[in-house]
């Protein structure tokens, strides 16, 4: 009996002394786990800070403003959003669509601004803010060689007209409809210009420097020596957006240091 009583407390140490070691190591383990966690967010949380991307909305087809090249858009207002973003330290992210969808993207938060050789109007004003101006443009008229229908500004009244949808060009032509124009909207600058040339539109308003670009590669094509409109082309931004002042400040100083200037000059060539 004795013999037993030893055995029998001596198994009961033994067993006490391992659930006690087996309880201290699943708490360290425990510990241990926490602790990675905590660091892991911590991290996480850090990098998340730091890390500050700015999304630019835009339509790159538009050259010079905005345009592909070796799968990357490029273009004066890809460069100049850069150089914005290098001053205010940020990471610029740019975001390809279609015109007409930038200004939803913007006032809806999806995008933090767009740059698309965009012209200030009143109704535009109504979803977005807009920075001062970057520069100034033209709305030209594009014909076929040997077009007598439209020779001015004037003959677009009664006419039929190709624009990119959602463009200023869009705007101002479709004020003429009471006139009896005829407004021909298109995805695409190219694709307005394509309809002049198979002749199903008399005349394409578009942009001043896309529309040299178009006539160049289509030949038969010409600009009207006589403007539609002249224009300033801006940022808008989500209304109320904070960034409207730090763009306004960055863009004053990229003006003053010759940045701006240097960008447009490099993509616009003077005639």
């Amino acid at each position: 009996m004795k013999k037993f009583l030893a055995l029998f407390l001596a198994a009961v140490l033994v067993c006490s002394t391992a659930v006690m070691f087996a309880g201290c190591g699943g708490k360290t383990e425990s510990s241990s786990a926490a602790s990675d966690s905590k660091t892991s967010d911590s991290k996480s949380s850090e990098s998340t800070a730091t890390k500050g991307e700015l999304h630019m909305a835009t339509n790159a087809a538009f050259e010079p403003y905005e345009y592909q090249e070796g799968g990357k858009v490029v273009g004066i207002d890809a460069e100049l959003a850069q150089a914005l973003c290098d001053k205010l330290g940020y990471t610029l992210v740019i975001d390809d669509m279609e015109f007409d969808a930038i200004i939803t993207a913007v006032s809806s938060g999806k995008a933090d601004f767009g740059m698309a050789g965009m012209t200030v109007t009143d109704e535009r004003k109504k979803s977005v803010d807009f920075t001062d101006s970057y520069t100034t443009a033209i709305q030209a008229i594009i014909v076929n060689d040997g077009e007598t229908k439209v020779a001015k500004a004037d003959d677009l009244k009664g006419a039929t007209v190709g624009v990119q949808l959602g463009t200023t060009g869009d705007i101002y032509v479709s004020d003429m409809e009471k006139d009896g124009t005829k407004v021909e909207r298109f995805s695409k600058g190219a694709d307005a210009v394509l309809a002049l040339t198979q002749k199903k539109v008399d005349a394409v308003v578009i942009d001043n420097e896309p529309a040299k670009k178009f006539v160049e590669q289509n030949k038969g094509t010409k600009i009207l020596d006589e403007p539609f409109e002249n224009e300033d082309y801006a940022i808008c931004l989500k209304k109320g957006s904070e960034l409207t002042e730090q763009f306004n400040k960055a863009l004053a100083e990229l003006k003053a240091d010759g940045t701006v200037k240097k960008i447009i000059d490099k993509y616009i060539k003077a005639s």
